[in-house]
């Protein structure tokens, strides 16, 4: 028997608005931290926010938080780079900063999102 109801969702989402500009996966590994007292990195995956204009380019809000070592994990709330062309009408958004401090150390990233809509016709 299934007990599944989906009336949360309509009471905590605005579905009256169906209009939506893209977004992009985001998905990589953080560099190893704490070298000379317990070396490890952490992987995460996420889609960015939608694009928020910005002159005649755009760029997204990205949040994520990675998987778990050793009973911690760590969290990231940021915006990527403005778009960069990669040929056929596509673009990609470039990311470089730091997680948020847990278990007394953070970890450095870099990386790029994926093109969006990938298998979309070219505008």
């Amino acid at each position: 028997m299934n007990n599944y109801n989906q009336d949360w969702f309509k009471e905590y989402c605005d579905c009256n608005d169906k209009r939506q500009t893209h977004v992009h996966e985001v998905q990589g590994s953080v560099e190893i931290a704490e070298r000379e007292e317990d070396p490890h990195n952490h992987r995460f995956a996420t889609v960015s926010g939608e694009a928020i204009p910005a002159g005649k380019n755009h760029f997204h809000e990205v949040k994520f938080r990675t998987d778990f070592y050793e009973n911690h994990f760590h969290e990231f709330c940021g915006k990527t780079s403005l778009a960069i062309p990669v040929g056929g009408d596509r673009h990609v958004h470039f990311l470089e900063s730091v997680t948020e401090v847990s278990d007394g150390h953070f970890h450095e990233f870099r990386v790029s999102t994926m093109i969006e809509d990938p298998i979309g016709e070219e505008a």
